[in-house]
């Protein structure tokens, strides 16, 4: 992976995971996706931890991105379950949404078409949800890390090529 890889990029990683935040789970896919980030050569600059619900995670996002230009990707709360809300609570705080993204997220296992994942903005920030297990992160991101260090650069106006 080392002629794909990354230099100076920022990351941050927000689980969004009542088991976690109960201490009831441990935080498998953050750590999957700060590792697989790392390995990419994203500088991984945060980690947090919130309750499942639309306003924890809307509100973690705006937090997190908040003067950040670089990359969050959330995991956890894109499936059918009661308190998966990661995407509605991502979506109202998105500026745009980037729906390219998550569909090529999606495409990368079949287990993906339960996900209802977003991708998108904020700010200088590009919003990834990935799913709750470690392997569904990392797939799922892995799908798009040749295009994240461009899309960023779009964003924050530096010279690319097109």
């Amino acid at each position: 992976m080392a002629e794909d890889q990354v230099t100076g990029l920022l990351a941050k990683v927000l689980t969004v995971s009542d088991g976690v935040i109960a201490g009831t789970r441990e935080d498998k896919s953050g750590a999957a996706l700060e590792e697989l980030l790392t390995g990419a050569g994203f500088e991984v600059v945060e980690r947090r931890v919130v309750a499942d619900g639309i306003q924890n995670v809307g509100e973690a996002v705006v937090e997190m991105a908040e003067g950040f230009a670089g990359l969050i990707v959330t995991t956890g709360g894109t499936g059918f379950g009661p308190r998966d809300q990661t995407p509605e609570g991502t979506k109202v705080v998105l500026d745009r949404e980037a729906p390219g993204l998550a569909e090529a997220m999606r495409l990368v296992n079949p287990l993906g078409r339960l996900s209802r994942g977003v991708a998108g903005t904020r700010g200088l920030a590009l919003v990834l949800n990935t799913p709750g297990s470690s392997t569904g992160a990392a797939e799922t991101v892995e799908a798009v890390l040749d295009v994240i260090p461009h899309a960023i650069g779009l964003m924050t106006g530096e010279s690319t090529q097109h």
